[in-house]
């Protein structure tokens, strides 16, 4: 009977002495296998982003939001979308009521909400394009946590009088100002076609998948709805002073609103509720989608590159049918035959799986470098793709395998 050892050095020769042969064998595996580490470890990857990052910078730290419509996966059905058009906008009156029945809170502001416009902003002959126009109440500026490197935030004066003011983002200011070092407060640009005056600039808060978080425009809402009317996606903002508050501020704020509407005990709620674990969620819905694609995808590679080792260990059979000849005449077992070729069958596909990890681990560490998209290795897909490797080799090496087991000795030592 043939030791482990000797199979497995046997196998390693056999590869080693056919490497052009072995590596096209293996190329299908090979990018199968980095296919899915590398798309797995950038899905991952954004996962956690949003989780530490995007979620916390567009909802906020400890807060929650009460929106007309709510965030969803996918498309509304008829009866749904229909159910949604009909709730009535967040209004004044819907803060007064949370304000009301969280005095705890830290904010509770008023917002234009989502999606957000966009103008051009003027000073003199200088057009910076595309800037975010967030119309907010002062309270907003607590929930996202902004500072001001000059002037001062919108105030309550500014919403009650309907200020033509403006406070900038830093990269807006930066672009108009900076090159030139004139101070921006006090000076007029043009918004949605209105002249403002800016009162303030925002500290910068830095970007997010290479997207700038500070190129906007805060403007008081009641400014905002002279340029762009009434949003029907206006929406509540709410800061609690700690996390663990959260949950009950959204209790009684929701009890709040259904009373403030006139809501009966049973009937749905008009509004929707939402934390910025629901932003996270609905992204992990998105990628669910995704990860549904991803087996498809990697099952097709995997099946063809099964189909061309099964096809090579059988010319590797064909081509080495008198040494199988005279390993039985030196008595060789079948089972020992078998052995030999099913092992070189795993350890090539073993192999393909390794390479396929080290070329996905690759891809993603350059995905990542060269762009603001983030990525992370993850045990259980090293894991899958090499249980992926190793069966791909004993699905496909078994047929091989036993075809050479049944060889006639005095047939096969015939053959040249």
């Amino acid at each position: 009977m043939l030791r482990t050892t000797d199979v497995l050095g046997t196998a390693m020769g056999q590869i080693a002495g056919n490497k052009l042969r072995s590596f096209f064998t293996l190329l299908g595996i090979i990018v199968s296998v980095a296919f899915l580490v590398a798309v797995v470890a950038i899905i991952q990857g954004m996962n956690a982003y949003v989780k530490e990052n995007i979620a916390g910078a567009v909802i906020g730290a400890n807060s929650f939001t009460v929106r007309r419509t709510p965030l969803q996966v996918g498309w509304f059905d008829d009866e749904a979308w229909n159910r949604v058009k009909r709730r009535p906008r967040v209004t004044a009156a819907d803060v007064e009521a949370v304000r009301a029945a969280l005095p705890d809170a830290q904010a509770v502001a008023l917002t234009s909400g989502w999606p957000t416009p966009m103008s051009d902003v003027i000073w003199r002959d200088q057009a910076i394009g595309d800037a975010l126009v967030f119309g907010i109440t002062p309270e907003y500026q607590v929930v996202q946590d902004y500072r001001f490197a000059q002037g001062r935030g919108i105030s309550e004066v500014d919403v009650l009088q309907r200020r033509p003011v403006c406070v900038l983002g830093h990269d807006i200011a930066n672009k108009l100002f900076g090159d030139i070092g004139l101070d921006p407060i006090g000076q007029s640009v043009r918004v949605g076609g209105q002249r403002c005056e800016i009162v303030g600039v925002a500290a910068p808060k830095g970007k997010v998948l290479g997207q700038s978080f500070d190129g906007f425009i805060l403007l008081p809402v009641s400014f905002h709805e002279t340029l762009y009317g009434r949003r029907l996606t206006a929406s509540i903002s709410v800061k609690m002073f700690d996390a663990v508050d959260v949950a009950t501020g959204m209790a009684r704020a929701e009890e709040a609103i259904r009373m403030a509407r006139h809501l009966r005990p049973g009937q749905e709620n008009n509004f929707s509720i939402e934390t910025a674990d629901a932003l996270v969620e609905f992204w992990k819905n998105l990628t669910r989608v995704l990860f549904s694609i991803i087996p498809a995808m990697v099952a097709i590679g995997i099946v063809v590159g099964g189909i061309v080792i099964m096809n090579i260990m059988l010319m590797s059979v064909s081509e080495r049918t008198r040494e199988i000849g005279i390993r039985k005449a030196l008595g060789a077992r079948a089972r020992d035959i078998e052995r030999q070729f099913l092992a070189e069958a795993i350890l090539l596909s073993s192999l393909g799986g390794v390479l396929g990890v080290v070329a996905g681990w690759v891809f993603a560490f350059l995905v990542s470098a060269v762009s603001p998209l983030p990525a992370r290795i993850t045990g259980w897909s090293v894991a899958v793709a090499m249980l992926l490797g190793a069966g791909v080799g004993i699905l496909f090496g078994v047929y091989p395998a036993r075809r050479a087991a049944r060889l006639d000795p005095i047939n096969a030592m015939r053959q040249e």
